[in-house]
């Protein structure tokens, strides 16, 4: 009878694949003004708080990442300037992380991708203050001696679907509704 316990959750967990926990993580983010170049953007960085990653075998089935928004700081700027955008970001005018201290992302799919670095198509749902919509980016996936890691191309998100907004009409016309993300986690 034991041996039929062990064998069935064995196959439970080879059905509903393997979770492995992420041990480091890269995440860039990019903003940009009136024009979306180098000159006129503000870019840095986002911690990811917790999350798995879900293997069936050797493929990436599934996923969960917290984002510790009271992280985002920017790396473009430093000393007052830096704090005050880093200031800006974390109220009511960008991400309220007062209110909304992490965002989540959850992977629902991931599939071959014609590019020869860029070998999948990852596909979730990504959760900011209180906002669900659904994103899909390239990554390069790799799975060795049991650790699996996910390094995305330079992607975009639309911040206006997530209520991302400067809190003045104006504003908002010179801040592009379109940020760029870069995501790298390992897990084992």
């Amino acid at each position: 009878m034991k041996k039929i316990f062990l064998l069935a959750v064995l196959a439970s967990g080879l059905a509903f694949g393997q979770a492995k926990k992420v041990v480091s993580s890269d995440v860039q983010w990019w903003g940009y003004k009136i024009a979306k170049s180098e000159a006129s953007s503000h870019n840095g960085t986002v911690k990811v708080k917790s999350g798995e990653m879900v293997m069936k075998g050797n493929q990436l089935v599934g996923g969960t990442f917290v984002l510790d928004m009271t992280s985002i700081n920017s790396t473009d700027l430093s000393g007052e300037y830096q704090q005050k955008l880093n200031g800006h970001l974390k109220n009511g005018d960008f991400f309220e992380v007062e209110k909304y201290p992490t965002a989540t992302f959850k992977i629902t799919g991931v599939k071959k991708n014609n590019d020869k670095v860029y070998n999948s198509l990852v596909t979730g749902n990504l959760t900011v203050k209180g906002k669900t919509n659904a994103i899909s980016f390239p990554a390069k996936i790799t799975y060795a001696n049991g650790t699996v890691s996910l390094m995305s191309n330079k992607f975009s998100i639309d911040r206006q679907k997530f209520d991302v907004a400067y809190k003045s009409t104006m504003q908002d016309v010179l801040v592009k509704d379109d940020m760029d993300l870069q995501v790298k986690v390992t897990a084992k």
